[in-house]
């Protein structure tokens, strides 16, 4: 028997998270860890859950993500992203209501590159006047 297997890429900021679901019973794994002991914070979980919970596909599928660069809230961004896209190879008709919920929109807010001539990406060096 073959096991059917969904993919999904997702990244946010410095994160990319690589999402595999499988039909299951709910399970989620980020980097062979359970999701609940990786990701700490209770908003950091529910990100994670979003595209599940808004699908009905919460108890379907078991979930593992590979997960690297960037903090603990852009990777759980990140896993996001990749679940919603692993859901739309699942079933293209889900793809009205991941879309309204916002989901399968990148977020393209990275950090701002430092310029020459100041000592950030902004702030400029004290100007004297005399």
């Amino acid at each position: 028997m073959d096991k059917v297997q969904y993919y999904g890429t997702g990244k946010r900021k410095t994160s990319t998270a690589r999402v595999f679901l499988m039909p299951g019973s709910g399970q989620i794994v980020v980097n062979h860890v359970d999701y609940q002991e990786y990701f700490r914070n209770k908003t950091q979980r529910m990100v994670v859950t979003q595209p599940l919970a808004i699908t009905e596909n919460l108890d379907k599928f078991d979930v593992y993500i590979n997960v690297a660069g960037g903090g603990y809230s852009g990777q759980a961004g990140a896993a996001r992203l990749g679940i919603s896209r692993a859901l739309l190879t699942f079933n293209p008709e889900l793809r009205p209501r991941i879309k309204k919920a916002g989901f399968l929109t990148r977020d393209p807010r990275i950090k701002e590159r430092k310029k020459y001539g100041q000592p950030g990406a902004r702030k400029r060096f004290q100007f004297s006047k005399r």
